[in-house]
């Protein structure tokens, strides 16, 4: 089982097994195993990482993991000889059956995990633009877990699950991914309710963060430079944190993978904070609206700052047609569909090599964090999520959940 202390990065202090949040500071916590070695469990999927992942136990009905390969198909369109593609989705020829496609399903698991072993019996709320809300719906419905979902009403067609339905309500939130921020976080606050946390939940991070565990077993080292698209910018903290446990480790490498991460602009704002440009004003139509987060944790001890810092790492500020172009390239290149946030990721690339930031024979992971949704088709038939209710301020869910508990 994973034996961890939680700390804050800030100073190192020790705090509570379940905080989400340091006392005295803005500061991230971060999980210090007792296992500075990694050792695969005989569990399946996710599961084999359990001494680095903050829980005792498992959900063996939610297990599914990432898969690394070496691609074929996208690398030569691209001239790169050691192109190796972390797939996170439903592509049963490839062994990954994520049930809501994306990589979402890999924080989900181990966040309800810990919430269960906490055992107080309160309703976890999450805000989400989309990806996130199908993998908790899902995992929770699997295991019983009382959820409340705020999402955008733009993102309702993406509310979808393979499970049948459990202790789930909806509600959709009438604004953008902020919105349903805001008012997830007047209701979390109540008695009964606890907050999923973000970046702050550190089950989440340590989740993401086996796909770069995972990659580092299928090619036998860290690689040279990591690419995904990001929206918080979650995702490249944790596999800044991965990559921290492997190099203690020491049987991956020394040196830690660089930091390419990638965000569609102009609705950019980590794009923006790294390179010192000036913001472009906000579009209302996006390649991928998932990716928008006004809020990310950029600065604070511990943040996507920090891990750009201490990996050299480049942001990229990709446009629409850009990553349309991209997505096209790598579905007819590597055969399988995959959603719009990874074509952001797979643009960042093609830049990156045009540019000779990356060499040729140079060992390249790039995290597609979501696909398969029209191959999950052929063997299952989603069920949409229908919203229990339409809000545009907190006192309307409030009032709505005091009348449906």
């Amino acid at each position: 089982m994973g034996e961890f202390q939680v700390r804050c990065v800030s100073d190192g202090s020790v705090q509570a097994p379940y905080a989400l949040s340091c006392p005295h500071d803005s500061s991230l916590l971060r999980s210090d195993y007792s296992a500075k070695t990694l050792v695969l469990r005989d569990h399946p999927g996710i599961w084999k990482f359990l001494d680095w992942l903050p829980v005792h136990g498992i959900i063996p009905e939610a297990s599914a993991c990432s898969v690394t390969y070496k691609s074929m198909g996208l690398a030569r369109e691209l001239g790169l000889k050691n192109l190796y593609i972390s797939f996170s989705g439903y592509w049963p020829q490839r062994d990954v059956r994520m049930r809501t496609c994306s990589f979402k399903d890999l924080e989900a698991a181990p966040t309800v995990q810990r919430l269960r072993e906490k055992g107080d019996g309160s309703t976890l709320v999450v805000a989400s633009a989309g990806n996130t809300a199908r993998a908790f719906a899902e995992v929770c419905s699997l295991t019983g877990q009382p959820l409340i979902l705020f999402v955008p009403e733009k993102a309702l067609p993406r509310m979808w699950i393979i499970a049948e339905k459990g202790p789930v309500r909806l509600i959709s939130v009438k604004g953008d991914y902020y919105d349903a921020i805001t008012v997830a976080e007047k209701v979390q606050s109540l008695p009964g309710f606890v907050p999923e946390g973000g970046a702050r939940n550190i089950a989440r991070r340590d989740g993401m963060g086996t796909v770069m565990l995972q990659a580092a077993l299928s090619i036998g080292r860290m690689p040279d430079h990591y690419f995904q698209a990001v929206g918080s910018g979650t995702g490249g903290i944790s596999a800044w944190e991965a990559d921290n446990r492997l190099r203690g480790d020491g049987r991956f490498g020394s040196v830690l993978p660089r930091l390419h991460l990638s965000q569609n602009i102009p609705n950019a704002p980590i794009f923006y904070a790294w390179t010192g440009s000036n913001p472009a004003p906000e579009a209302t139509e996006m390649f991928d609206d998932v990716l928008f987060n006004r809020r990310p944790p950029y600065a604070i001890p511990g943040g996507v700052k920090e891990a750009l810092q201490a990996t050299n790492g480049q942001v990229y500020g990709i446009s629409n047609d850009e990553a349309a172009r991209a997505k096209r390239l790598f579905e007819e290149s590597e055969e399988i569909d995959i959603l719009n946030a990874p074509g952001i990721a797979v643009a960042a690339l093609d830049y990156a090599v045009r540019s000779g930031t990356v060499k040729s024979q140079d060992i390249i992971l790039l995290n597609i964090t979501g696909g398969g949704e029209s191959r999950i088709k052929e063997d299952y038939d989603p069920m949409a999520l229908l919203p229990d209710a339409t809000v545009s301020q907190w006192e309307d869910a409030t009032s709505f959940l005091e009348h449906t508990t």
